[in-house]
C-alpha cells in the first residue's frame, strides 16, 4: 500500500457524514463489513470502510459481541439522527451495562433479534441521546410495551391499573409497569415530594445515574441490606441523619428488617436483587418510609447521600455527580437529536433541582 493513495484531506465536512464516514472506518478496523445497504457507492460509510482497509489491512481488532453491539447502535443513531456520546459509550461501557436478566419483566434474556426475550439497549431517558448514564438493557418485549414513553406516562398507566383499567397493558403486568415507571424516573428530575412516594419498586441498572436525591437515599439504604454487617452500617448512616430525623429512621428500619430476616441465607445476586426491590412493596415499609423523605426534605437529602457515598456506608463504591455533569453528554438540550451547524438552541431540557447530586450506578448487590 502506498501512502498517498489515502486523501484524508477530503474527509466529509457534514457532521452526518463524517459521522458515518467514521463508522465504516471502526468496522474496517475490526475486520467487519458494513451491512450491503450501506456500502452503496458514495456513502460515507463506504468511503470510511475502504479507508480503513487501506490502512489497517489485515492489522485489525477483535470484533467481540460488545463491538458488534456498539457498532449497531451508532448506525441507529446515526439513521435516526440521534446523538451518541462516543467518548463514554464504548464497547467496554456496554459491557458493563450487560445484564442476563431483563429488569422490567425479571425474565432471563436470550434468543434471536427481535424475539421477546431478545436483550436491546434501551435509552430510558427519551429526550436524550446515546450517552452514559440512562442506558440501561431491557427484554425486547419491556422495549416494545414501553415505546418511548416517559416517566410521567408510565406512572399514569400505572395509576390506571391500580384502579382496575387493564386498557394497554401492552403485554406488561401491573407490576412490570411499576418496575418501568421506577426506571425512567431515576434518570427524570421529580419534585422531592413526588420522588418520595415512589417505591423502590426497581433499583437502578448497573452506571444509570439516580437523578434524584431521595431515591438515591432509598437505592443507598437498601444496597446496605445486601452485605453482611448491615445493621452496623445503617447505625453509622443514622449518625449522619439530624438528631430529629434519627427516631423516625430507625422506626423506618424496624419495618425493613423483619423481611430482611426471612430471606434465604445466600440467595443467588439476582435474587437477592429482587428481593430488595420487593421490599418496597411492603405497605408498613411504605407508610414509614414516605413521612421519614418528606421531613428531611431535598437538600438535607442530597447531603445525607454524598456524605453516606463518601462513607462507603452502601456497601459498594457510589459516585456522586455534580449536577452539570450528571447529565452531560446527553444533548437534553436538543432533544437528544444531533445538532446541526447554526440550528437554534432549544431550552428543553429537563431542569435539575439547584445543587442535586446524582449517584451513579447500581450493580447486582448495590450502588457502585
Amino acid at each position: 500500500m502506498h501512502q498517498s493513495t489515502l486523501d484524508l484531506d477530503t474527509l466529509p465536512a457534514d457532521h452526518a457524514d463524517r459521522t458515518g464516514f467514521d463508522i465504516g472506518w471502526d468496522h474496517a478496523h475490526h475486520g467487519l463489513v458494513p451491512m450491503a445497504e450501506l456500502l452503496l457507492a458514495g456513502t460515507p460509510v463506504r468511503q470510511g470502510w475502504l479507508a480503513g482497509k487501506a490502512v489497517f489491512g489485515r492489522r485489525t481488532l477483535t470484533a467481540s459481541r460488545h463491538v458488534r453491539l456498539w457498532l449497531q447502535l451508532r448506525i441507529d443513531a446515526w439513521r435516526q439522527g440521534l446523538a451518541f456520546e462516543t467518548l463514554q459509550v464504548t464497547p467496554h461501557y456496554l459491557a458493563q451495562i450487560d445484564t442476563t436478566v431483563c429488569p422490567v419483566t425479571r425474565q432471563p434474556l436470550g434468543g434471536v433479534a427481535g424475539s421477546p426475550t431478545a436483550p436491546v439497549v434501551e435509552r430510558l431517558q427519551a429526550e436524550a441521546g446515546y450517552a452514559a448514564g440512562h442506558l440501561a438493557v431491557f427484554s425486547q418485549a419491556a422495549s416494545s410495551a414501553r415505546a418511548g414513553c416517559s416517566a410521567a406516562e408510565a406512572l399514569a398507566k400505572v395509576q390506571r391499573l391500580e384502579i382496575g383499567d387493564i386498557d394497554g397493558l401492552d403485554g406488561l403486568g401491573l407490576a412490570e409497569w411499576r418496575r418501568l415507571a421506577v426506571l425512567l424516573s431515576f434518570v427524570t428530575p421529580t419534585h422531592h415530594a413526588d420522588a418520595s412516594r415512589l417505591p423502590l419498586a426497581a433499583l437502578p441498572p448497573n452506571r444509570v445515574r439516580v437523578l434524584n436525591a431521595v431515591q438515591g437515599l432509598q437505592t443507598l439504604v437498601t444496597s446496605t441490606l445486601a452485605k453482611a454487617g448491615w445493621s452496623t452500617r445503617l447505625r453509622a448512616l443514622a449518625d449522619l441523619l439530624p438528631a430529629d430525623l434519627r427516631q423516625d429512621f430507625f422506626l423506618f428500619i424496624g419495618a425493613l428488617a423483619p423481611r430482611v430476616m426471612e430471606w434465604p441465607q445466600f440467595p443467588l445476586p439476582m435474587l437477592q436483587r429482587q428481593l430488595m426491590e420487593d421490599l418496597w412493596a411492603d405497605a408498613r415499609v411504605q407508610r414509614r418510609w414516605h413521612p421519614l423523605a418528606l421531613a428531611l426534605g431535598a437538600e438535607r437529602a442530597e447531603r445525607l447521600v454524598a456524605r453516606a457515598a463518601e462513607a462507603g456506608l452502601g456497601g459498594q463504591r457510589a459516585l456522586v455527580h455534580e449536577r452539570d455533569a450528571a447529565t452531560e453528554g446527553w444533548g437534553l438540550d436538543n432533544r437528544g437529536l444531533v445538532r446541526r451547524p447554526g440550528a437554534t438552541r432549544r431550552s428543553t431540557r429537563p431542569a435539575l433541582p439547584r445543587g442535586t447530586p446524582a449517584v451513579a450506578g447500581a450493580a447486582s448487590a448495590g450502588l457502585r
